[in-house]
């Protein structure tokens, strides 16, 4: 078995996310579902997703409609409580240098975008739909490995923009102190948020019960560590209908 909830995971949350899984176990022992007592948040995330004996874990959506969708249990979408969006959808934030006097998005056409992954629905495949809508696409990109490194590389001058997860800007803005040298210049449209998936075959509806009923004893602090604060079922439909940019884009 394997588990996994990598996608938010600092090292100033990985108590709260440790505590978090050690409910989701015991939520899942009480139906029936056997679970791993820790987290394996290093390995592969490819690896995880595809894993025959996966538990749990959190993909992205890009990923989820392009490669996983027929091969994984859609289990449900944790809700961030994303500013002007919809329970367990987010979007993404274009970040630039706070001195940067540009004011729009089409004024960045020729500049440098620094992305997390080709394959990350916020760092690229939203910010590709959102570019094209004004008429453009970024011809001077570069890959960073991380929303964080994107930040870091925007503050750093090494960039000019980046789109970055809006729950991932909202950790860094609370932990990284780079972050008071940029501002947000647009957002994107509302897309299904980061779901939880499992192996296929898996409990579906004992595996979403046993989530939301861990996401309810959660401690008040760990509940604004995580900025979970339920579960949501959004249809598969739903992921399957975003857009993704065209191959080699």
């Amino acid at each position: 078995m394997i588990a996994s909830l990598m996608m938010y995971l600092r090292p100033e949350t990985a108590e709260a996310h440790a505590r978090y899984w050690a409910l989701i176990c015991e939520e899942l022992a009480a139906r029936g579902i056997a679970a791993p007592e820790t987290l394996n948040n290093k390995a592969e995330e490819f690896t995880v997703w595809k894993a025959p004996d996966l538990t749990l874990s959190q993909t992205c959506g890009m990923p989820y409609r392009l490669w996983l969708h027929d091969h994984v249990t859609l289990i449900g979408t944790p809700d961030f409580a994303v500013a002007g969006c919809p329970p367990g959808y987010y979007s993404s934030v274009f970040v630039i240098r706070a001195d940067d006097p540009r004011e729009t998005i089409s004024e960045f056409r020729a500049a440098r975008f620094t992305y997390n992954q080709s394959f990350s629905q916020s760092g690229y495949a939203a910010a590709y739909t959102h570019c094209s809508a004004e008429g453009f696409w970024f011809k001077d990109r570069s890959q960073s490995h991380g929303h964080r490194n994107s930040a870091q590389i925007v503050a750093d001058g090494r960039a000019d923009i980046a789109a970055l997860d809006a729950v991932s800007w909202r950790l860094i803005q609370r932990y990284d102190p780079f972050a008071s040298h940029l501002r947000v210049l647009e957002r994107t449209t509302p897309t299904p948020g980061l779901p939880y998936i499992a192996a296929a075959g898996a409990n579906r509806i004992a595996t979403f019960a046993a989530i939301s009923q861990a996401i309810a004893r959660l401690m008040a602090e760990d509940v604004e560590t995580l900025g979970i604060r339920g579960l949501v079922d959004i249809p598969s439909t739903a992921y399957l209908a975003v857009p993704s940019p065209p191959i080699g884009a």
